[in-house]
């Protein structure tokens, strides 16, 4: 019974099932009772609250406030957690030259939205309404796109090791234009010290310090008694520090545990993204990231229900900019870079990768979904706009089987 029970659970969080269920049920409430969902998702829970949004010149804590803010904080760590880990160990994914074909295509399944989209916003003659959005349709929903990805190719298919450096470098790239193009009030970038400031301490104080001391002792007794005393402790009350700092400063604080992240006891070995040895592995940030996971595909849940009710009358000119960007700006801008990448400056693709399979890898990566919806929700205030942006990211859904039309068409050796 609990090997059952724990099989359902390992289907459940490989193909967000959680995700997708709040996000549809959302949909369909919003259709249904549009002033009901609203009472719901934006119910106040707290009056006077040191954070939250401003109403009636104080703040308060909502339940929208709560989810994206708050709990989404806990999804980007681990997204974080897997960017650093490819960008700053010896291992990482992102290093090195067998990471400059990837990145370069990733640059081109940025620019590609952005060209479709600004075009598209000048075409229809409301650029200076839309252009906020730009950003929206830059996103890829990395576990979809993932799971899409060993579909079409098979697990074992280098494309699909190629899709997923392309998906953590779009996943950088995304956490940089949310902190710097749209920050959340005034800023006040001061605050960003205490952030700063928590990382630094934690690091040294739990991390460095202890193994300073250990040295020389192959048992490392310091370390392991800071361990067992404390365990993580330390990182959540700087987790909460630094979240706070966020938040004052006026970047969105979602991004307030990034800091953090670094500062976990890390071994020098990367699995690769979503790798299930990593569970074996003692080290304190993959265990503190397996710990997280379950509770995230639930947050990931509360996510969708509390952005995707949208009703279908919304759909407009930001709809169709955000899924241009996606269906069209993705495979074009993907395929573009990646040839100047491989024709051109010659950095030459994994054995088995044929220069045809990143038009099938934009399609995947045009699935924005759970990103883009976010970056709606930060791009426009609540309203006609955000909600049709909000349908766009949505409707990037359909990305799935444009890409399982386009690996039919072009024909794919599956390897697994």
């Amino acid at each position: 019974m609990s090997s059952s029970k724990n099989s359902l659970w390992s289907f459940i969080e490989e193909y967000s099932i959680l995700l997708v269920v709040g996000a549809f049920g959302a949909l369909a409430w919003a259709n249904i009772d549009y002033a009901s969902y609203h009472h719901i998702v934006d119910m106040v829970l707290i009056e006077h609250f040191p954070v939250g949004h401003l109403h009636d010149g104080h703040r308060t804590l909502t339940l929208h406030y709560l989810i994206n803010d708050v709990l989404m904080a806990l999804f980007f760590a681990i997204a974080g957690k897997e960017v650093w880990e490819a960008l700053a160990l010896k291992s990482g994914s992102l290093r090195g030259k067998k990471a400059l074909t990837p990145l370069i295509a990733t640059a081109g399944g940025m620019f590609g939205p952005i060209t479709v989209y600004l075009l598209g916003a000048a075409m229809v003659g409301k650029f200076a309404l839309l252009s906020n959005g730009w950003a929206i349709p830059t996103a890829t929903d990395i576990a979809f796109s993932y799971l899409v990805g060993r579909i079409i190719f098979g697990a074992k298919h280098p494309a699909v090791g190629f899709l997923l450096l392309l998906a953590i470098a779009d996943d950088a790239a995304g956490l940089i234009i949310l902190a710097v193009f749209y920050p959340q009030g005034d800023l006040n970038l001061e605050w960003l010290l205490l952030s700063a400031g928590a990382g630094i301490s934690v690091w040294f104080l739990f991390n460095k310090l202890p193994r300073i001391l250990d040295k020389g002792h192959e048992s490392r007794p310091v370390s392991s008694t800071v361990r067992a005393r404390f365990g993580l402790l330390p990182y959540i009350i700087a987790a909460c520090a630094s979240w706070y700092g966020f938040q004052e400063a006026g970047i969105h604080p979602a991004l307030g545990l990034l800091p953090i992240v670094p500062a976990l006891p890390h071994a020098d070995t990367a699995f690769s993204l979503f790798g299930n040895d990593e569970v074996h592995d003692g080290d304190m940030l993959n265990q503190a990231e397996h710990t997280l996971k379950a509770p995230v595909e639930v947050i990931l849940m509360l996510f969708g229900f509390a952005n995707a009710g949208v009703v279908f009358s919304s759909i407009g000119e930001a709809t169709w900019l955000v899924l241009g960007g996606l269906i069209i700006g993705k495979p074009l801008g993907i395929f573009l870079f990646g040839f100047i990448a491989v024709v051109i400056l010659r950095l030459g693709l994994p054995q088995s990768m044929r220069l045809i399979d990143l038009v099938i890898i934009g399609f995947v990566a045009a699935i924005g979904f759970t990103v883009s919806l976010f970056i709606s929700a930060v791009a426009f205030g609540p309203g006609e706009v955000q909600d049709a942006a909000k349908m766009g990211a949505l409707f990037s859904f359909g990305a799935v089987f444009l890409s399982l039309i386009v690996a039919k068409i072009i024909g794919v050796k599956k390897i697994t």
